[in-house]
C-alpha cells in the first residue's frame, strides 16, 4: 500500500498543487521558496495535529478572497466550503492487509484499488455568516477605541482572523469515492472519518526529520549522546527486546546490590544525624540509602558518544558539524523506525511516510554522495516486526544539493517550480521521456549528462548554454566585466542599475557542445530564462574540389558563406542564410513553452563579420593580443599578427594552438578592471538581455 499522489489547495505557496510519489524514494528538488517545506508542514498539521493552522498558513490569493468576501457589502446567497484542503491518493494491491482500510473503502469493484483520503480546514456557510457578524462588532469596538485615543492603532481584519481563526474554520476528514475511468473523485457522499471514529494512525503514520536540526558541536550540548538514550527507550519498549537489553538490566540489578552495601557505610553518618533529630522513630520506621540505577535514566545522563583518533577517544563535540549531522540523522532515522513499529500490542500502520529535509546541511560533497548512495539500503527494508509483520516505508527527501541529485535515480526526482508568486507546481523528471519519444537517444544523453555533470541547473533561475571550454573559462569574467561597464555607464548618466549584477544572480552555465537543440524540451520543462551562446559556423565554396571534381562546401569566412553548419541555429531560428546573418535581437529571442530563450551568435561588428569566438575576439582586440603575443601560451605562428593584411579569420585559423590556453591567456593578461580588451558584441548583448527581469 502506498501514497501515489498528494494534492494540496490554499496552503502557503501550494495554491493548487499536486505531486506524484514513488513507491520508495521521492527526491524533491527546487530553488528556495518553491514549497518543499510547505509539503512537510501541511502533512504534519493534518496527520499529526501537533500544531494548529494559523491565518498565515493560507495562500495569499486565498487570504485576499476571504477578506474580500467578509468586507463585501453583498452577502452571498450560498457559500461553498472554503479553506485548506489535502488529498492523499492511496493505491493497494492483492497482497496488502485491508483490515484497517475496509471501513474507508468507497468502491467494492475489484478493479478499483484506489482510496482517496481528504483532510480539510474549512469554513462553511453558517460559520461564514457568523464570522461576518462578529467582525462587524469587532470593527465597531476598534473604531470606538480609535475615537477615544487618537494614537491608538486600530486592529484590522487580519488581526481579527489571526486571533479567532479556529472559531470559524474547522478540521474535517473524509474518504472520497474515486472513479478509475475519469481519475476524478466524487465528494457528494464521502465517509466522515471523524464521525465514524476511524483511527487514521492505523492507516497512515507520518514522521519527519526537519532541516532545523538540533545538531551542534558546542561543548555543553551532547546531541548524539542524548539520541543514544532515545534509541534505547524505543527498543526497550518494543516487543523485540534484544539479548543485549536483558543483559544490561541484569547487570544493573547486580550493581544495585553491590552499591547498596557500599552506601551503608558511605551515608552512615548522615543517617545517624537524621535519627538524632527525631526523623526516625525507634522500632517504627527506618531509613536507608540504596542504589536504584534506572536503565533509561542512566543512559540519558551517562552515555557519551566519542570518536577515536590516533587511539585517543575524543568527545562528540570535537567532531565537525558535517559528521555530527550525518551521524545524528542516522540515529534519528533509527528512532523514527522504532516509532513506526508502534506499541507492543499494535501493528505498524499500513502506510509509513518519512520526510528528510535537506540532509546536505554542513556536509561536503563526498559525504552527500555517500548519504544518497546508502539511504535506499538503510530504509529499503521497511518496517519489520515480530510475527512476520512487514510494512513498506515511503520516504521523501528534499534537497538543494546538486551532488545528491547527481547520484540519484533520474526517475525519482520531482522538480518544484514557481508558476506565479503565490503558486508552485511539481513535475516528474521521468515525464521528459515522453517528450523525447521521437529520439530516445536524446533522452538518454540528457539524463546521463545532467545527473553526471550539470545537476546544478535544476536550482538555477536562469541558464547559459555554451559550446565548450573556452566559453566556460571566460563567461564568468565576461559577466563581471558587463556588470562593471553597465554600472559605470548608468552612473555617468545619473542613473542606478535596477537589476542585480549578473554574478549575484542564480545563473547556471552548462556546456552543451553542438547539442543545444537537444535541451529544448528540458528548457521547456524548467521554464527558466535561457541564453544560448553559439557560433554562426559559416560554410561555402572557397575553391576546393573533392575527388569527383565537385565543389567542396567547407568552413569559410562569413563573407564567403553560403550556409551554416550549426544545426542548433537551423533548429531554433528556421531562417535562411541571408536572414541568419542580419537577425536582430528581437528576432533571435523565442519562446519555448514559458521559457524566454535568446540565441546569440556572431553579428557584424566594426565592419567585419566573424565566424567563431576566437575570430571575433581577435578582430576586436588585435592590439591587446599583439602586445602580449610572445607570452600567450595558446598561440603559434605569432609573426602572422604583425602583417596587417591578415584578417581575424586567418589569424584564428592559423595562430590558435589550444583554445583553452588562449582563453586563459586572455585572463592572465587582463588588467584589474578587465578594461584592456573588449567583449564581442554578440556575447555582451546576450548577457545584458539575460541580466534583465
Amino acid at each position: 500500500m502506498k501514497i501515489s499522489k498528494i494534492k494540496v489547495q490554499n496552503f502557503r505557496l501550494l495554491k493548487d498543487f499536486s505531486i506524484d510519489l514513488e513507491e520508495e524514494l521521492s527526491l524533491i528538488i527546487g530553488k528556495n521558496n518553491t514549497g518543499k517545506t510547505s509539503i512537510l508542514a501541511v502533512l504534519d498539521k493534518f496527520l499529526n495535529e501537533k500544531t494548529k493552522f494559523s491565518y498565515n498558513d493560507f495562500n495569499i490569493d486565498f487570504k485576499n478572497e476571504v477578506e474580500d468576501l467578509i468586507k463585501s457589502t453583498v452577502v452571498p446567497n450560498e457559500f461553498p466550503s472554503k479553506g485548506i484542503k489535502l488529498k492523499l491518493y492511496i493505491e493497494y494491491n492483492d497482497t496488502d492487509d485491508l483490515s484497517n482500510v475496509s471501513r474507508v473503502l468507497m468502491d467494492l469493484d475489484p478493479d478499483n484499488n484506489h482510496i482517496v483520503l481528504g483532510f480539510e480546514f474549512i469554513i462553511n456557510y453558517e460559520d461564514f455568516l457568523k464570522l461576518r457578524e462578529d467582525y462587524v462588532a469587532f470593527k465597531i469596538k476598534e473604531d470606538a477605541k480609535q475615537a477615544l485615543k487618537n494614537e491608538y492603532k486600530s486592529k484590522e481584519l487580519k488581526d481579527f482572523l489571526e486571533e479567532n481563526l479556529g472559531d470559524y474554520f474547522k478540521i474535517r476528514k473524509y474518504s472520497f469515492e474515486y472513479d478509475i475511468a475519469t481519475e476524478d473523485i466524487t465528494d457528494t457522499t464521502p465517509i466522515d472519518l471523524i464521525r465514524e471514529n476511524i483511527n487514521l494512525k492505523d492507516i497512515i503514520n507520518f514522521k519527519y526529520i526537519s532541516a532545523k536540526r538540533d545538531v551542534t558541536n558546542k561543548e555543553n550540548e551532547n546531541t548524539l549522546s542524548k539520541q543514544t538514550s532515545s534509541i534505547y527507550k524505543k527498543q526497550e519498549y518494543s516487543t523485540e527486546k534484544s539479548q543485549a537489553t536483558e543483559d544490561f538490566k541484569d547487570q544493573l540489578s547486580e550493581t544495585d546490590s553491590t552499591l547498596s552495601d557500599i552506601y551503608k557505610n558511605l551515608f552512615k553518618d548522615v543517617i545517624e544525624k537524621v535519627q538524632d533529630f527525631g526523623g526516625v522513630k525507634f522500632n517504627d520506621t527506618d531509613i536507608a540509602i540504596i542504589s536504584t540505577l534506572q536503565h533509561r535514566e542512566l543512559l540519558e545522563g551517562n552515555t557519551t558518544v566519542v570518536y577515536t583518533h590516533d587511539d585517543c577517544k575524543l568527545p562528540e563535540h570535537y567532531n565537525g558539524l558535517g559528521y555530527m549531522n550525518l551521524i545524528s540523522m542516522i540515529f534519528e532515522i533509527e528512532i523514527l523506525v522504532q516509532d513506526f513499529k508502534r506499541d507492543q500490542d499494535k501493528k505498524p500502520s499500513d502506510i509509513n511516510l518519512l520526510i528528510i529535509e535537506e540532509p546536505e546541511a554542513h556536509t561536503h560533497p563526498q559525504m552527500q554522495y555517500v548519504f544518497i548512495k546508502n539511504i535506499k539500503k538503510l530504509l529499503g527494508e521497511g518496517i519489520k516486526k515480530e510475527g512476520g509483520i512487514h510494512r513498506p516505508l515511503q520516504y521523501i527527501i528534499t534537497t538543494h544539493s546538486s551532488h545528491i541529485v547527481t547520484d540519484s535515480d533520474f526517475d525519482d526526482i520531482k522538480y518544484l517550480k514557481a508558476i506565479t508568486k503565490n503558486n508552485v507546481t511539481a513535475k516528474n523528471l521521468k515525464e521528459l521521456r515522453i517528450k523525447y519519444d521521437a529520439d530516445p537517444k536524446q533522452y538518454q544523453f540528457l539524463k546521463q549528462y545532467l545527473t553526471i555533470s550539470r545537476a546544478e541547473i535544476f536550482f538555477a533561475d536562469k541558464a547559459i548554454l555554451i559550446e565548450g571550454d573556452t566559453e566556460r573559462i571566460l563567461v564568468p569574467t565576461f559577466m563581471r566585466k558587463v556588470d562593471l561597464e553597465e554600472k559605470a555607464r548608468l552612473l555617468a548618466e545619473g542613473n542606478e542599475d535596477t537589476f542585480l549584477p549578473l554574478l549575484s544572480q542564480n545563473i547556471s552555465t552548462v556546456e552543451v557542445g553542438a547539442y543545444s537543440q537537444i535541451f529544448e524540451n528540458f528548457i521547456d520543462f524548467l521554464g527558466i530564462k535561457t541564453l544560448i551562446v553559439t557560433d554562426i559556423d559559416s560554410k561555402g565554396f572557397i575553391g576546393n574540389y573533392d575527388e569527383e571534381g565537385k565543389q567542396k562546401i567547407e568552413a569559410c569566412p562569413v563573407i564567403d558563406g553560403m550556409e551554416t553548419s550549426n544545426s542548433a541555429l537551423l533548429h531554433f531560428l528556421k531562417v535562411d542564410w541571408e536572414q541568419l546573418k542580419v537577425l536582430n535581437l528581437e528576432n533571435r529571442t523565442i519562446l519555448i513553452g514559458n521559457s524566454k530563450v535568446c540565441i546569440c551568435y556572431q553579428q557584424q561588428e566594426n565592419g567585419y563579420h566573424s565566424r567563431s569566438f576566437e575570430d571575433a575576439f581577435i578582430h576586436l582586440n588585435r592590439t591587446f593580443i599583439n602586445d602580449n603575443k610572445n607570452e600567450f601560451k595558446g598561440l603559434k605562428n605569432r609573426k602572422l599578427f604583425e602583417d596587417t593584411q591578415n584578417n581575424a579569420y586567418k589569424l584564428a585559423e592559423k595562430c590558435i594552438d589550444k583554445k583553452t590556453h588562449f582563453a586563459l591567456d586572455i585572463l592572465y593578461h587582463s588588467d584589474e578592471a578587465f578594461s584592456n580588451w573588449s567583449i564581442p558584441a554578440y556575447i555582451k548583448t546576450g548577457l545584458l538581455w539575460l541580466k534583465k527581469d
